[in-house]
């Protein structure tokens, strides 16, 4: 039977164990501290606990679930993209982000995706499984690592990377608490984004959970029958339908969401759709952030400079605060939408 990856554990999973183990309360502390504040990635590094319990914790659990392959980084040295196998051969990539004030990763949290958005590369792969636990918090640490060699931290953890974290939901969330929890990374809840196709159901589901964890909805064209050919799931759940949970969310939380509209050329990028948009959602509070789709080679290509502007403008000019997204990582596929990793 394959050992299970100690970072699934939460710390009250891990408290129990302990205790069904009877061992003394601290040493969930001891072990919590030295996986979320030391980074230890081996039960070895543990110096400070006896070699009975290091003889059960490596009997019982592993400390790598995620084998680094391979590391590509932009000429600007600005992005890194790793691809990373898992322990049954599958494999998935997250990318690392610097900016000015703040050190960005971008997170996997399925094994291809389900979804199959016409412009994005993880889609053409088809879906295998959901990622675990542990898979994705352990993104996160290696970046962790690896920054601190830097003396520097992970600050902002984006769930954009393959998948749809909303069809993982219940893992993504324990995740999202385990990198939350004070005792060890202690990164605060607005300090992650859920990036999601719209699913309304999950949408009504996070906002009753009252986070302060921020939403991005990926809408892409305010138009229903448009919708459903760029994102093949709109087909079940209409765009009016994701509309409408996202005004429950607001209702809810009182929290502004962030719209993802990837913008491709003689398709969603003219004066009219923008307009349309507008009629869309009127009323809410959001903000619209502008992709200019990237090259995957199904030759949908990119609204031109001129028409990305003119469409952040006909918005602005209405009332709503618009952005163009900064384009990280495109040379070497690590963009929205780009990846794909290898699958065995």
């Amino acid at each position: 039977m394959k050992k299970q990856l100690i970072f699934d554990l939460s710390i009250v999973d891990l408290a129990d164990q302990l205790a069904n183990w009877s061992e003394p309360k601290f040493r969930g502390k001891q072990i919590w501290q030295g996986l979320y504040k030391q980074l230890y990635s081996s039960v070895d590094s543990f110096s400070t606990l006896p070699k009975s319990l290091k003889s059960k914790l490596d009997d019982s659990f592993r400390f790598k679930g995620l084998k680094p392959i391979d590391e590509i980084h932009s000429k600007d040295r600005q992005t890194t993209k790793v691809l990373f196998e898992l322990h049954d051969g599958y494999t998935i990539e997250s990318v690392l982000m610097h900016y000015r004030d703040r050190e960005t990763v971008c997170v996997s949290t399925q094994v291809g995706c389900p979804v199959g958005c016409t412009f994005c590369a993880t889609g053409k792969m088809g879906f295998f499984r959901n990622l675990t636990v542990g898979e994705i918090v352990e993104q996160v640490l290696f970046f962790e690592r690896q920054l601190l060699l830097e003396e520097k931290k992970v600050t902002n953890i984006v769930f954009m990377g393959m998948g749809e974290p909303f069809l993982n939901f219940d893992n993504t969330f324990k995740a999202i608490d385990i990198l939350h929890d004070d005792q060890g990374l202690n990164l605060g809840e607005r300090r992650f984004t859920m990036s999601t196709v719209g699913l309304p159901e999950q949408i009504r589901k996070f906002a009753d959970m009252h986070r302060q964890i921020n939403l991005a909805v990926s809408l892409h064209t305010p138009y229903n029958h448009k919708r459903s050919k760029i994102i093949p799931i709109n087909q079940q759940h209409s765009i009016n339908d994701v509309i409408s949970a996202v005004k429950y969310y607001s209702r809810q939380t009182n929290r502004r969401v962030t719209f993802e509209y990837a913008l491709i050329a003689g398709e969603n990028d003219d004066r009219q759709t923008a307009e349309a948009l507008i009629q869309l959602i009127k009323g809410l509070l959001c903000h619209i952030n502008l992709i200019p789709v990237n090259p995957i080679g199904t030759g949908i290509t990119a609204s031109s400079e001129k028409n990305v502007h003119a469409f952040q403008k006909v918005l602005e000019d209405y009332g709503f605060p618009c952005s163009v997204r900064l384009g990280r990582g495109i040379e070497i596929q690590a963009g929205c939408g780009q990846l794909a990793s290898r699958n065995k």
